[in-house]
């Protein structure tokens, strides 16, 4: 099982969703889940981790089981020597019982061209994705990622957990 993850931020409330995939290829989510949250961490640079992983957290709790594999908005590594960023804090988070693969659509420009990080062209985009990863080489997880279900340049099923996040469905106060 796969999941996809991501999370709108409005002030001090979030909204962290979550799309299920049976494989890599697949077409439609098998599920998805939100849930709203209150008074999330305030931004912090160096540290986005503190606002995040709280939300990918709760909706990962609403799930039947703990994905084999969790794709993250953002990176798994923010440095050449493997710094961690959000989708390593998830890893640890987790006790490491999960793959996370993290796909960025910006690139940060200290992994540009390292090893830590795979440039994703898809479709007929000349922008990359910008994929990292623990569990899975980056190679490994870029290739899975060109994989994914969808004729541009974010994958259909990155791009309905980003809907699903941002949705306006009323944010809990």
């Amino acid at each position: 099982m796969i999941a996809c993850l991501d999370v709108h931020y409005k002030d001090a409330h979030a909204r962290a969703a979550g799309v299920v995939l049976e494989s890599w290829t697949q077409h439609t989510p098998s599920a998805t889940y939100f849930t709203d949250l209150t008074d999330v961490h305030p931004y912090e640079p160096g540290s986005f981790f503190r606002r995040a992983l709280p939300c990918l957290l709760a909706v990962l709790r609403l799930l039947p089981a703990l994905p084999r594999v969790l794709i993250v908005d953002g990176y798994v590594w923010v440095s050449p020597e493997r710094e961690p960023g959000l989708g390593a804090h998830l890893h640890v988070a987790l006790s490491r019982k999960s793959i996370v693969v993290g796909v960025a659509k910006t690139e940060f420009i200290a992994l540009t061209h390292s090893r830590p990080v795979q440039l994703v062209y898809r479709g007929s985009s000349r922008a990359p994705l910008f994929v990292t990863s623990i569990g899975f080489g980056p190679q490994e997880a870029g290739t899975l990622v060109r994989s994914m279900y969808g004729n541009h340049r974010i994958p259909d099923a990155l791009r309905v957990v980003d809907r699903l996040a941002r949705s306006n469905l009323p944010i809990s106060q």
